[in-house]
């Protein structure tokens, strides 16, 4: 499976519009490859090299699976009109936040931020607001296929 984005190529920098130092869009994604028997989709965005932790971004989960991109900018909502939910993001304890939240940071060494996207042979079924660790708990055993997309930031340098 294949996962990009047009904002960016993987392993580039994350342009300024999908960062909390622009606009806070998300970025357009697309995707390929996702195995036929597969029911839904899950996206986690995660920094694996915030100071604190691991700081969550961004979780999308029950994506239907006849889905293949997400728009630049999506919706914040709780719940979609597609029925897919957003989780519980901003933080690395404690999450206050759902919908895309993109890098924020002091200035410091760069950051990989982490676009992770699983194909799965079920929906997960957990209610709006789930952490990514719940999520990554219930996905254990459903995984089909996983793509990630790898975008850059530091603070004051953007694309």
């Amino acid at each position: 499976m294949q996962l990009s984005s047009t904002a960016f190529p993987s392993g580039g920098w994350i342009p300024r519009p999908h960062t909390g130092e622009g606009d806070d869009l998300s970025p357009p994604l697309q995707w390929q490859g996702a195995s036929a028997d597969t029911v839904s989709l899950a996206l986690i965005l995660d920094d694996p090299d915030a100071p604190a932790g691991l700081w969550i971004h961004w979780v999308l989960l029950d994506l239907p699976a006849t889905l293949n991109s997400l728009p630049e900018g999506l919706e914040r909502s709780v719940e979609l009109a597609n029925g897919a939910r957003h989780g519980s993001c901003w933080g690395v304890d404690q999450f206050s936040r759902r919908g895309y939240y993109g890098p924020q940071l002091p200035p410091g060494p760069v950051h990989h931020d982490r676009f992770q996207l699983s194909a799965l042979d079920c929906r997960l079924g957990l209610p709006a607001g789930s952490t990514a660790a719940e999520v990554r708990q219930a996905m254990d055993g459903h995984v089909l296929r996983q793509a990630e997309l790898i975008g850059l930031y530091q603070h004051g340098r953007s694309a």
